[in-house]
């Protein structure tokens, strides 16, 4: 049999470069050998392609690839961007599409979508961008919903440049430290709670739409950090211990948002699980794949090992295009 070449993107430009490149590594290293021929293709911090260690153009990176498994995270991978050059290239790919990856990116938006589906609450939020007077945006917050407020970028996974303000009164300096690194950020009600993610597969165990376990998330920290979740500091829980009602509208959300936003092969959504009900909080398109993270935890409660997850996720790449 003729084996199926595959290209791996890892790296990138954003800020989850680090975490990219280990589960481009978990790809390289799970793909099976009997049927795929797997190409790493580096994506450098400043967007230079690499083949074999050496720069070359996209175009010539891509030679010869059959299909690529989308290893990028965060800004350009994410959100819609190195998958308008894939579909110019004429290449499929896994994971969601340009429209709706760039949908799912913007919290704001995923936000407005979420907040359709029964049984799931969202925060009250705010959009900022830097151009705004500080004092005035934290103003225009307050008006909507008192603190205390986490800040996050408006587009980004991984918890990287999220802040907590404990009053209207800290909200300038926040925002001022958030506007370092990013142009828009989104201002949400801080909800207190138990925190969940649910991964979701498409076209899995004859479901269109098939919900992985939900996974309970424990630590001693105000939100579950950057920092919390590489360093196994955390306690995570798969199945959880929510009771049955709150697995199944956890389940039923995550399907529920994915099919919403258009997503494609795979996806995991975040909640807070409040005495005050179920908030949704972000959906990320493509979840990371290393023994660290969250998306092979559920898989492996399920029986699925990371190996029959990516030839699956591979087929569905290429019966789309």
């Amino acid at each position: 049999m003729t084996r199926i070449n595959v290209g791996v993107l890892r790296g990138g430009p954003s800020n989850e470069y680090d975490i990219s490149l280990i589960t481009g590594a978990a790809v390289l290293d799970n793909l099976p050998e009997e049927k795929y021929n797997v190409k790493d293709i580096l994506i450098s911090k400043n967007g230079e392609w690499h083949s074999r260690g050496i720069p070359v153009s996209p175009e010539r990176a891509l030679r010869g690839i059959d299909v690529v498994f989308n290893a990028l995270h965060g800004a350009y991978g994410e959100d819609g961007e190195v998958q308008k050059l894939l579909d110019a290239h004429l290449i499929p790919y896994t994971g969601s599409g340009v429209f709706a990856s760039s949908l799912a990116m913007n919290k704001s938006k995923a936000h407005s979508f979420a907040k359709n589906i029964p049984g799931i609450k969202v925060p009250e939020f705010v959009v900022v961008r830097n151009n705004e007077s500080l004092k005035e945006a934290s103003q225009k917050v307050f008006a909507q919903f008192g603190p205390k407020y986490i800040v996050k970028p408006l587009r980004g996974g991984s918890s990287l440049g999220i802040a907590i303000a404990e009053s209207v009164s800290d909200l300038p300096r926040v925002l001022s430290d958030a506007f370092e690194s990013t142009d828009s950020v989104i201002v949400e009600q801080f909800i207190s709670g138990k925190e969940g993610t649910c991964g979701v597969l498409n076209d899995f165990r004859e479901s269109k739409t098939y919900s992985l376990p939900p996974i309970e998330i424990i630590n001693n920290e105000h939100f579950w950090s950057y920092d919390c979740k590489y360093d196994d500091s955390t306690e995570e829980i798969c199945p959880a211990n929510f009771s049955t009602s709150e697995k199944a509208t956890i389940e039923g959300a995550s399907r529920a948002i994915h099919d919403a936003l258009g997503l494609e092969h795979y996806s995991r959504s975040d909640f807070i699980i409040s005495p005050s009900g179920i908030y949704y909080l972000e959906t990320n398109t493509l979840p990371g794949l290393t023994p660290s993270c969250l998306l092979p935890k559920a898989l492996d409660a399920v029986g699925v090992t990371v190996p029959e997850f990516l030839d699956h996720v591979v087929t569905l790449a290429i019966k789309k295009g």
